[in-house]
């Protein structure tokens, strides 16, 4: 997630020269990922839906972000 960034509300992912933007309900904005990370970074995005939107309002105020914790 990057300060000020356009909407939607979404985050980049990254993955081994690949990226994505992807929408917090999971629909992939721009970009792609290898099948598997997409997996991965789909289930966090589920699992953190709450974090995600409340940092989203966060950075488009120019706040500090609150850790989201990795998949486990």
């Amino acid at each position: 997630m990057y300060y000020y960034d356009h909407s939607p509300p979404h985050i980049h992912a990254k993955y081994s020269g690949y990226e994505t933007l992807i929408k917090l309900n999971g629909e992939i904005l721009q970009g792609e990922l290898p099948t598997r990370a997409n997996k991965i970074v789909q289930e966090w995005i589920n699992g953190h839906q709450h974090e995600l939107h409340e940092n989203w309002l966060r950075a488009k105020s120019g706040e500090p972000l609150n850790y989201i914790s990795p998949l486990e």
